[in-house]
């Protein structure tokens, strides 16, 4: 009971959408603008850098909220952590009261990945921006992370059932960004470094 109570619990939080929240604030529609997707990246894009760091952010602590309730409820499980995390996950992307059609979770994917293993997170994020930079398309932070994160978790619990959850909910964030490298290859993404440094860094 108390981990379908975590699965739950990670599937509410998740379901909640800060990006709709400040889209509904700023009067912008981020299902018919920019990606047409209500997230953190087409926060940043449409709303600004202020709007678009806050979605992050709290995108990333409602999973780690989920991970770390989890954790407290079952302190000897490593199982019972990524089960929450990735219902938080599956929550994002498929909230009930919006039709199931919401972000494509690569920022509570993040929040999971932080809280349940700290020092994996800043070697996906480390590696993923590189390659981001290298190929000038954010899609290659989420489609190296979220292949990585279940092998890394894999090597170092030597559990087939921890490599296998983490690969479940993994798995929904990379199918949801493939489509971004089709994107990419079709001039019809934000190029990285340009993006970078006219907005970004400038005054």
């Amino acid at each position: 009971m108390k981990l379908f109570f975590c699965m739950l619990a990670g599937y509410l939080l998740g379901s909640l959408s800060p990006a709709t929240l400040f889209s509904k604030l700023k009067k912008v529609d981020l299902k018919r603008v920019g990606t047409k997707n209500p997230g953190a990246a087409n926060a940043l894009l449409m709303l600004g850098r202020g709007y678009g760091a806050a979605v992050m952010l709290l995108d990333m602590a409602k999973a780690a909220v989920s991970v770390l309730l989890a954790r407290a409820l079952f302190s000897a499980s490593a199982i019972a952590p990524l089960l929450a995390g990735g219902f938080a996950i599956l929550g994002h992307i498929f909230p009930f009261y919006m039709g199931f059609k919401g972000g494509k979770g690569l920022a509570p994917f993040a929040g999971v990945v932080l809280v349940y293993d700290p020092p994996c997170f800043f070697i996906l994020l480390v590696l993923g921006v590189g390659l981001m930079l290298i190929v000038n398309y954010s899609y290659a932070l989420p489609l190296s992370a979220t292949p990585l994160f279940p092998l890394m978790q894999g090597v170092r619990t030597k559990s087939a059932a921890v490599l296998l959850v983490a690969l479940a909910l993994s798995l929904p964030v990379f199918l949801k960004h493939l489509p971004n490298r089709k994107r990419a290859k079709a001039g019809k993404d934000v190029a990285i470094r340009a993006y970078v440094k006219e907005h970004l860094f400038k005054r």
